[in-house]
């Protein structure tokens, strides 16, 4: 019998996956006490989700939404985890009322929060010690969120697992030339190609000088120049 990765790696990924689930689960929980709610989207439910999140675009007006819409779509499975909304009744100010009879309508819990966050890096923990990449996005969970997949629970997040490196063609229109790797972007400009709706649509960059190879979008990561033919550039959007 002979096994190849490429065929086993969806199993694999989704087993590892449950692994995260577990792990959130019984991450520490303030006071010991569980809300959270832990679920994993697979197959066409990504593209239900894809799809919204590119329809929240409008509303929310981050372009971000539209990179992540797509970078989901070449994940393995997305794992959702969220909380329901429960005050501890500690009293500690975090949320920032004095006391928890204080506390608006609407603001949450601090607590609350600190349970998703230590059961998300819990989780990320899981898939790291296994070697499976993760990222873990704000947008697909705010879009999960708003499907209510985790029902009535707020502050929902996102972690991923996404496909190796594809190939693209370098031919053609330069829009046609970047792809989604690992929760990055990366492109290929070459010398004399017009960059400037590439870079305003899809990466919000505001100026470019193809010339040194160098691109300016608030943090940059890495710029290389490969020889004389091509720019290759990795580069994060926050």
């Amino acid at each position: 019998m002979i096994l190849n990765e490429r065929e086993s790696r969806h199993e694999h990924v989704l087993h590892v996956a449950r692994q995260m689930m577990t792990a959130a689960r019984t991450a520490p929980k303030g006071k010991g006490v569980d809300i959270i709610e832990i679920a994993m989207v697979t197959d066409g439910n990504i593209n239900i989700l894809s799809e919204m999140m590119v329809k929240m675009v409008a509303e929310y007006g981050m372009k971000f939404f539209l990179r992540d819409a797509e970078n989901i779509l070449n994940a393995e499975c997305v794992l959702l985890i969220g909380t329901h909304e429960q005050a501890q009744g500690l009293n500690c100010g975090h949320c920032g009322y004095a006391t928890c009879v204080s506390r608006k309508e609407g603001v949450p819990c601090a607590i609350n929060s600190v349970d998703v966050g230590i059961a998300i890096g819990s989780a990320c923990a899981t898939a790291a010690d296994n070697r499976v990449d993760t990222r873990v996005m704000f947008s697909a969970g705010l879009a999960a969120q708003r499907l209510n997949w985790l029902e009535g629970c707020t502050q929902v997040y996102a972690s991923l697992s996404v496909h190796p490196l594809k190939i693209l063609s370098l031919t053609g229109n330069l829009k046609n030339k970047f792809l989604y790797y690992r929760g990055y972007t990366i492109f290929f400009i070459r010398k004399g190609d017009v960059v400037g709706v590439l870079t305003d649509y899809f990466l919000s960059i505001g100026h470019c000088y193809p010339q040194s190879g160098i691109l300016y979008h608030r943090k940059i990561v890495k710029t290389i120049t490969n020889g004389n033919h091509f720019f290759f550039c990795h580069t994060d959007f926050f």
